[in-house]
């Protein structure tokens, strides 16, 4: 259910008298439905190792091409930026340690590959390894084959390169196979674990040079014809997938995160952090296992003396038994196992982080609506609030060498862009080094502040109110309800744009858009957080239901037009509510499930689904009902818009269907659009997502009674 993004508010510092704001703004014109889609968003920032280059990865929409293009842009001090790749499929972006080179991954065709028809095209995406001098020249390619690159790291001479695919099958292994079981899918068995191997950087570039000119094919490989990349050489094996995989600063150890083979987390064991001694390696000697707890291990990096390792946790418990917390920062000593936590006393979520050249760290930290960058030199050391801007910090990076600091910064009214700032002490006197964005400076943007209510049982909420532009702080206003997904995020003073965050085009449409952190939430507190627990939908449900009584009874909102809409775990709860109240002139939901158990059996979090409801279901078999909105669907009187991915795992479409059935049986108007190919985020197609928001828009205006404003 969890879908991740960051948070969304302003702080406006606008008076008003009669419920109508005159400002500069009047004289701008409104964002428009299509430059609101032609939004850049920011994948990465890697900093050079001296500190004086970075490369910026995007994503934007293609619309010729029915995709998104993912381009890489270099960034240097005083020198205009220089789009690095072409092909628009390039992301990852690892600087070499010596700064001579960029490495990264892309779904690029050879020059040579065959044509291939569209559907052919769209699902052969196999992410290969590249590297690109960053003073020009071709991108070269490192690997080759039918298995894609899950992960790479430089050496720490920067002479090779180590990355992890599925261990390779001889063409003798695929012709059995396939002789044996012509197309049909063995479920699990099918599957394998990943090699990890080592290929030298110069060999393979005049391998590049030399083309059709193959490599001797390494001793360890069974048979010639493998699929393993010629002149690569394994080091290790693993039955997992690695999904992030680190070098130490010494050069003497690889790291690894491992994930389950089938892409589901179903098994909270099969997610745990590895080591490969180097000087060691063996294809037969297995890593050796680091940690061993009820967490899902990410984002790691060795610290400066290549003795620890550190890791973030947002799913599952690194101290005891399986229990979801906000992000947490953790290192552990590679030789003793000993894990420590860092940032301790924070009472919100450690989202992002990078480690100080002086061994320390530096973190985006989210506490209720604002996310800002904090400084801590050891895990017992005091915690200390950079002096930067209210808004929110993303993707903090920092040299090896030097006091440098780069992030994505955004507030409600100023868009995503990647600024440096000369010292981490100085946050406030960043430059920004990108203006993809600059359109939306341009543009009437809607404004909002937070909104606070108490719920039933004392506990204080918070959300953020949207005003339509020109009517900031008025009065009876048609509300819409919009749900964030997670359900551990929030919405705070954060920009975005996109199919999933689109409350400024329901604001310019004449709606106030309240956007509720009800329970469950990040950055608020753990025990907040766990307030969900096991009652997924009934209380976050309550907190929300009751934040549109709070807006209703101050005159705020008007209830004679309220709309409910949400995508993700904003689904679930659209679902829910809609069951729960007679209120909604309209709902707009998305990759939403309806009941538990079938959910719990295709969901790819099937864990945390059970964390959530306290027991498998054979367990809690009355709380799975209890807490599922088919089971109240009679109740429903709201024309319902529905949408989902056909090929979402993490909400299976199927709830979808279940949801419209339900709806069309009892004659409630609604309608169901799918889109081919998505999972449960549109990511494939940027115009599948522009038509779901049309479509919402128009579901909005149909049923909710307000005219849109031209």
């Amino acid at each position: 259910m969890r879908i991740h993004r960051s948070l969304h508010l302003l702080f406006s510092l606008l008076f008003v008298q009669f419920g109508f704001a005159a400002d500069k703004s009047a004289s701008k014109p409104k964002i428009g439905f299509d430059e609101f889609f032609n939004y850049v968003g920011f994948t990465k920032v890697a900093m050079s190792p001296d500190g004086r280059a970075l490369v910026v990865g995007t994503e934007r929409a293609d619309w010729e091409r029915d995709n998104f293009r993912d381009d890489l842009w270099l960034y240097r001090a005083g020198d205009a930026a220089v789009q690095l790749t072409q092909s628009g499929h390039d992301t990852e972006p690892q600087w070499s340690p010596d700064g001579k080179w960029v490495a990264f991954l892309s779904e690029r065709k050879p020059p040579d590959a065959k044509p291939a028809d569209d559907d052919e095209a769209k699902s052969d995406e196999t992410a290969q390894l590249f590297v690109i001098a960053p003073t020009g020249g071709e991108a070269v390619q490192m690997t080759e084959g039918a298995e894609e690159v899950h992960a790479f790291a430089w050496s720490a001479d920067s002479q090779s390169l180590y990355y992890a695919t599925r261990q390779p099958w001889t063409k003798a292994q695929k012709d059995a196979h396939k002789k044996e079981w012509k197309d049909v899918v063995q479920y699990r068995s099918d599957e394998r674990g990943d090699t990890i191997f080592r290929i030298d950087l110069q060999q393979a570039i005049q391998h590049h040079r030399d083309a059709g000119v193959k490599l001797p094919a390494d001793d360890s490989a069974d048979e010639e014809e493998s699929d393993a990349t010629p002149g690569s050489t394994a080091l290790a094996n693993t039955p997992w997938h690695v999904k992030e995989l680190v070098t130490s600063l010494d050069g003497g150890k690889l790291a690894f995160v491992s994930e389950s083979v089938s892409g589901r987390q179903e098994k909270v064991e099969e997610f745990e952090i590895y080591l490969v001694e180097l000087a060691k390696t063996s294809p037969k000697r297995p890593p050796v296992q680091l940690t061993r707890n009820e967490a899902v291990e990410q984002d790691i990096q060795w610290s400066i003396d290549s003795k620890h390792l550190f890791f973030q946790v947002d799913v599952g418990s690194v101290e005891g038994k399986y229990k979801d917390t906000q992000t947490r920062l953790y290192w552990l000593d590679v030789d003793t196992k000993e894990v420590q936590r860092w940032a301790v006393d924070f009472g919100g979520a450690v989202t992002q982080y990078a480690v100080r050249p002086d061994g320390g760290v530096v973190f985006a930290g989210r506490l209720g609506t604002e996310v800002a960058i904090y400084s801590q030199s050891s895990p017992a050391g005091a915690f200390q609030k950079l002096n930067g801007w209210a808004g929110t910090y993303e993707m903090p990076v920092m040299a090896s060498q030097g006091k440098s600091l780069a992030f994505v910064y955004s507030t409600l009214e100023k868009p995503q862009e990647v600024y440096l700032a000369a010292d981490a002490s100085k946050l406030d006197q960043a430059n920004a080094l990108t203006s993809f964005n600059r359109l939306f400076t341009e543009r009437d943007l809607p404004k909002g502040k937070p909104y606070r209510w108490t719920a039933d049982d004392g506990v204080s909420v918070e959300g953020i109110l949207m005003y339509p532009p020109g009517k900031f702080e008025a009065k009876n206003l048609p509300m819409f309800v919009l749900i964030h997904g997670g359900p551990a995020d929030a919405d705070g003073n954060h920009f975005e744009a996109d199919w999933y965050q689109w409350d400024r085009l329901a604001a310019n449409q004449g709606w106030l858009v309240f956007e509720p952190n009800y329970r469950g939430s990040s950055g608020y507190g753990d025990t907040f957080l766990a307030g969900i627990v096991p009652q997924i939908v009934s209380r976050p449900g309550k907190d929300i239901l009751e934040g549109v009584a709070a807006l209703v009874k101050e005159g705020v909102a008007d209830p004679a037009h309220l709309a409910v809409g949400g995508y993700s775990y904003g689904g679930y709860m659209t679902n829910w509510l809609i069951t729960q109240s007679t209120q909604w002139k309209a709902a707009v939901t998305g990759a939403g499930s309806v009941e538990h158990i079938a959910d719990w059996g295709n969901d790819d979090t099937s864990f945390d689904d059970v964390y959530f409801l306290g027991g498998l279901p054979w367990e809690q078999a009355q709380r799975y009902h209890d807490e599922a909105a088919i089971f109240q669907m009679d109740k429903v009187r709201t024309p319902t818009h529905i949408v989902g991915g056909s090929d979402d795992i993490r909400v299976a479409v199927a709830e979808d269907y279940l949801l419209e059935r339900a709806l069309h049986a009892l004659g409630i108007p609604s309608e169901l659009l799918i889109f081919p190919g998505e999972g449960h985020s549109l990511t494939k197609n940027p115009w599948h997502g522009k038509i779901k928001v049309r479509q919402e828009l128009q579901w909005l205006e149909k049923y909710g009674g307000v005219p849109q404003i031209k």
